[in-house]
């Protein structure tokens, strides 16, 4: 290893500044980003509605300390929770991931853009109603929007080329310097404390992706991302209290995070930041599965009334899908819990095949212990197709396809079921939002009355009224009775 002894400081990484000018001075102009986003933010509360119906999920909740009291915290919606900024964070940020229900990207990296509102809203609400105290103006919805489109872009931009998992890394990691951007934004950082903040997000030790993969895989994939927004936010804390940035925390040889943690690669920015992100940000609307594996689920599902009653004939199944599946959530063996089971790329099209349907419920440890989805399990060959793991990554098709084929041990076959574009895939908006407000709409009854339910409904869908009310104003329509 070199050893750089000149301590003469050089001008920040270009890529830490190009965030920070994006976030504090970029206009967004694109009225499909602003819809895309109402859709993201309702589908994101919907979806941690829908956790907080899961013990395992509600345990993470709440001040760290018992009986902690903030003036002017932030609330957790669907709680009675009022946290600080950081922990309020972080639960946000569990109870929307948790199923792994909300929006996706995927790319040479991959990960779930929506999880930043877990910093987002927990700022604006604290922001607001201390701007309250102080007879300042609060954020509106409108903010809130424009900072989840920034969001966004900066993880989805920063995932096109990079991939962090081929290094080792969790794509958490992308959460943590989106969600830094825009907290410190929205506690009224100017620009370089903006790139103060992102400096030490990228030299801040990052979650190994361990707990994603067998033999390991397990819950934490699901608080993982609420623990990447409370540490931005806590990051953003300290720089617009003063913390002193690391102008070279990329770059600098070779203590960088490009020499130490990427391989000597420098980032690869492949195009300006503006709103590509959200315009084409991928939904799960039908199944609550890794991405990867969402038009598995679909192909299983449409073959289902012709295996059902021939679960025991089956004498194999070949699943052909993209190189990311594979290396991601293919797996044989046990599966030891609901997080190991929902990122199973066999699980979820056995369970498909056998039952019709695919619910969070499905991952639970009763129905897993069915004996046929292991027997089905157990016939499956999984095979890449190279055209789909091209095409993935073609930035004007960026499929996620699969396609399912059961042969029976008399010589018959199913056909070979394909499906190429999920249903929350932006080429197919126009039949995929119709069911995503219905999804928003069972989630959210989860957890209210009918009597709450509509007037959230009504409002998500109304552009012009949700942008006009404040962040305080809307949070409070999610507080627990």
């Amino acid at each position: 290893m070199s050893h750089a002894d000149s301590n003469i400081r050089p001008a920040s990484d270009a890529e830490l500044v190009a965030i920070a000018d994006y976030v504090h001075d970029a206009r967004i102009t694109s009225a499909e980003a602003y819809a895309t986003a109402r859709y993201c933010l309702m589908d994101s509360l919907g979806c941690a509605m829908l956790a907080l119906h899961y013990p395992a999920c509600v345990r993470h909740l709440g001040p760290i300390v018992p009986g902690t009291v903030v003036p002017n915290g932030a609330r957790v919606p669907g709680t009675k929770h009022v946290l600080d900024p950081v922990k309020a964070a972080f639960d946000i940020g569990c109870a929307i991931r948790w199923l792994d229900y909300n929006d996706t990207w995927l790319a040479a990296e991959w990960g779930h853009p929506s999880d930043n509102l877990g910093a987002i809203l927990a700022v604006a609400d604290f922001v607001s109603r201390n701007n309250a105290v102080r007879g300042e103006p609060p954020l509106t919805m409108r903010d809130v929007l424009t900072a989840l489109i920034k969001a966004h872009e900066i993880q989805g931009v920063l995932a096109l080329e990079n991939s962090f998992n081929r290094v080792g890394l969790d794509h958490v990691i992308l959460v943590k310097v989106a969600s830094t951007a825009v907290a410190t934004w929205f506690l009224g950082g100017p620009k370089d404390q903006i790139v103060n903040a992102l400096s030490h997000a990228w030299i801040d030790g990052q979650s190994l992706r361990t707990y994603r993969h067998a033999p390991n895989a397990g819950p934490r994939k699901s608080w993982a991302a609420g623990d990447a927004t409370s540490r931005a936010v806590r990051l953003a804390l300290l720089a617009v209290g003063g913390e002193p940035g690391l102008p070279s925390a990329l770059s600098a040889k070779p203590w960088g995070f490009s020499d130490v943690l990427f391989g000597g690669k420098r980032l690869s920015v492949p195009r300006a930041y503006d709103s590509y992100v959200m315009e084409n940000v991928l939904f799960k609307i039908a199944f609550p599965a890794e991405f990867h594996a969402q038009t598995a689920a679909e192909c299983a599902i449409q073959l289902h009334p012709q295996v059902r009653d021939r679960l025991d004939r089956i004498d194999r199944i070949v699943l052909t899908t993209q190189e990311s599946a594979v290396r991601i959530i293919s797996k044989t063996g046990p599966l030891y819990n609901p997080a190991d089971r929902d990122h199973c790329l066999q699980y979820i099209t056995a369970v498909a095949l056998i039952h019709g349907e695919l619910t969070a419920d499905h991952y639970e440890d009763r129905i897993a212990a069915d004996p046929r989805i292991d027997a089905v399990r157990a016939r499956m060959h999984v095979v890449e197709d190279p055209r789909y793991s091209r095409e993935y990554l073609e930035a004007d098709k960026r499929s996620i396809a699969n396609a399912v084929q059961v042969f029976f041990d008399d010589g018959t076959a199913t056909a070979k079921v394909e499906v190429e574009y999920p249903l929350g895939h932006r080429r197919r908006r126009a039949e995929g939002l119709p069911l995503l407000v219905k999804k928003f709409r069972d989630n959210v009854a989860t957890r209210f009355a009918p009597a709450r339910v509509q007037p959230l409904v009504e409002l998500c869908l109304d552009q012009s009224r949700l942008e006009r009310m404040t962040a305080p104003q809307f949070l409070e329509l999610w507080i627990e009775s």
